[in-house]
């Protein structure tokens, strides 16, 4: 009788693979064979469930967009206004191992997805979500008197968004940019001027 696998159970653990090797040893060894080694299979088992390594990568960029918006809602769920923005980008920004791990993986995405099409569609919302969650806040904080009713709330969500998405390159890039004190200090200074 023949085996029954769960394709989705499956597709699981080749994304967990591939984050495993990028985690332990940096996005450059997450070949296919690395991922199938650290599976125990051979190479050609992963294309059973992947229509090829672009699709991995689409699937590993929606698992940590998942994890990220899971560490979102814990982070800020007892939180209200700039508390809850501060914890929020606490979660994407690039401040420590597991955020500069996911950056890699992010940014290797974007460039595979400038090169195939394809993988577009597999691209989540994030940013119109995020966007959302940002907004929220901000009119919270608008709301209690912390910040300028006249905040330009729009063009203030995009450039925090923007130097989030930005802080992922400088992180991979290694850029002195991207040392966690003066990426705080990047909110800091889009937020000053509307405070009260």
């Amino acid at each position: 009788m023949p085996k029954i696998v769960d394709h989705d159970q499956r597709r699981d653990e080749i994304v967990e693979a591939y984050l495993t090797v990028v985690a332990r040893d940096g996005l450059p060894a997450a070949t296919s064979r690395a991922i199938a080694a650290e599976l125990g299979v051979g190479t050609g088992a992963l294309w059973h469930y992947f229509d090829g390594y672009d699709a991995v990568a689409a699937g590993a960029y929606q698992r940590i967009t998942e994890r990220t918006n899971t560490r979102i809602a814990a982070a800020t769920a007892d939180l209200r206004g700039l508390d809850a923005v501060y914890a929020m980008l606490r979660e994407i920004l690039p401040l420590v191992k597991e955020t500069v791990d996911e950056a890699y993986v992010v940014v290797g995405f974007w460039g595979r997805l400038a090169a195939n099409d394809k993988i577009a569609a597999t691209r989540a919302d994030v940013d119109e979500h995020w966007h959302e969650l940002l907004r929220a806040h901000l009119t919270d904080e608008v709301a209690d008197g912390g910040l300028d009713p006249g905040i330009p709330l729009e063009d203030v969500i995009d450039v925090l968004l923007s130097i989030a998405v930005g802080q992922q390159v400088h992180a991979i890039m290694g850029s002195d940019l991207a040392e966690p004190d003066r990426q705080i200090r990047m909110i800091d200074l889009c937020l000053r001027p509307w405070r009260r």
